[in-house]
């Protein structure tokens, strides 16, 4: 049974960054110590064992006349147990733990970075930004702040605070995603929404996860809003950025690797995307999602940054019973330049599809301008999308900025 809390109004829409990035097709295997081998997840498809079709019945001949015998009772088919994730999860590695990474991880690129033709060519034609009439619709924008809901131990809640930023409540934790309260951040204009959440509203946060390095995503004038004893989850090669800051409790994960919390599993897995922050530092760290899986079993996907490709459907294996997909959504004109690393809706809908995820809520819209779309399109396509795919309307959680919803 699902509440809502906030109410879901028109449409908004934001763009997201970056330029297309990726090369490498495949993601080798993790580089830690060499006592810990990692799975990258380019296993062989999951090759499924169907039972053989029932037997038709047979009539059989009494002895001695020409009547049939009664037919005989089919048995019955056997019940499918749970989908167990496949393969099999890794054990959940130390907090904190101090780990030797790459230089570099151009390796888990899954498409090329943009080379010098392309460049040239968005510096010709490339708009970054809507026109007027793309702009006119930010008043009409979803912005429905509301109190958080009061949740227990066992249920599961979501706030969108705009743009990547949730405040999930999962297993009694509190946790922010991509955390950014800043009106701006760098190169873009400031929010066309504001904070769904106002930072002094939010209850002690428990953990934070980070998806990327991206401006918009590490944002380190709310990082540092936070105690320095924080638990934070990053991905493999961003740990250094952090401990900089005195920060004291920096686990970081390679994708398929997790850890725990207070009984909270923390999962980091693979995105369509790259990395960077400065000029020298390109792919220098990872980049993924996170599931959050509480101790009664509930999951939650959150995708960070992506483009559309193969790696949900993987997700969807190792971890089956998705009940919450956090998707992006916006960001994705022009597609020439941006298909590689930002979902359009159509696609999102797709990546929750392959996914299995029960629920789908957009993200990544409606909060910065950083591509050409219109404000408003990226909601209304994400519907149009969901209702085409013939999905239930009650399973899209298409939340105002502030909203809320608590999955019991």
């Amino acid at each position: 049974m699902t509440q809502q809390s906030g109410t879901t109004t028109t449409p908004v829409t934001a763009a997201t960054v970056s330029p297309a990035p990726a090369t490498s097709p495949s993601a080798p295997d993790t580089v830690v110590p060499p006592d810990a081998p990692l799975d990258t997840g380019l296993d062989p498809l999951d090759p499924l064992d169907p039972l053989d079709p029932l037997d038709p019945v047979k009539v059989l001949a009494t002895p001695g006349t020409d009547a049939p015998a009664p037919a005989a009772t089919p048995t019955p088919a056997p019940v499918e147990p749970p989908a167990q994730p496949f393969p099999p999860l890794a054990e959940p590695r130390p907090l904190g733990e101090r780990r030797v990474w790459p230089r570099t991880f151009h390796d888990r690129l899954t498409a090329p970075l943009p080379g010098l033709k392309a460049i040239a060519r968005f510096a010709r034609e490339g708009a970054v930004r809507p026109g007027k009439d793309g702009l006119a619709d930010i008043p009409r924008l979803p912005y429905e702040p509301a109190p958080l809901p009061r949740v227990d131990a066992r249920t599961v809640a979501v706030t969108w605070a705009g743009h990547a930023s949730w405040v999930v409540r999962v297993g009694g934790l509190t946790v922010l995603t991509d955390p950014v309260w800043s009106r701006r951040i760098l190169g873009t204009p400031a929010r066309i929404t504001p904070v769904g959440v106002p930072w002094e509203s939010l209850p002690p946060v428990d953990a934070v996860v980070i998806s990327h390095n991206h401006y918009d995503h590490l944002d380190a004038p709310t990082l540092r809003r936070l105690p320095r004893d924080t638990p934070v989850f990053v991905p493999a090669g961003l740990g250094g950025w952090f401990r900089r800051r005195r920060f004291t409790r920096v686990t970081e994960l390679d994708w398929w690797e997790a850890a725990e919390l207070s009984g909270v599993r923390f999962d980091f897995v693979p995105a369509h995307h790259w990395s960077k922050r400065s000029l020298t530092d390109t792919c220098h760290s990872l980049w993924g999602g996170w599931v959050l899986t509480a101790p009664e079993g509930q999951r939650v996907y959150f995708a960070g940054d992506t483009g559309y490709g193969h790696w949900f459907s993987r997700i969807g294996r190792r971890y089956p019973g998705i009940d919450l997909a956090l998707l992006p959504i916006g960001a994705y004109d022009p597609r020439w330049w941006l298909s590689d690393v930002h979902c359009d809706p159509e696609e999102a809908v797709r990546a929750a599809q392959d996914l299995g995820a029960r629920r789908m809520a957009p993200m990544h819209w409606g909060t910065f301008v950083l591509s050409a779309e219109p404000v408003l399109e990226p909601l209304t396509r994400v519907r149009t999308a969901w209702e085409q795919a013939g999905l239930a309307r009650e399973d899209l959680w298409d939340l105002p900025v502030g909203g809320s919803r608590v999955l019991e």
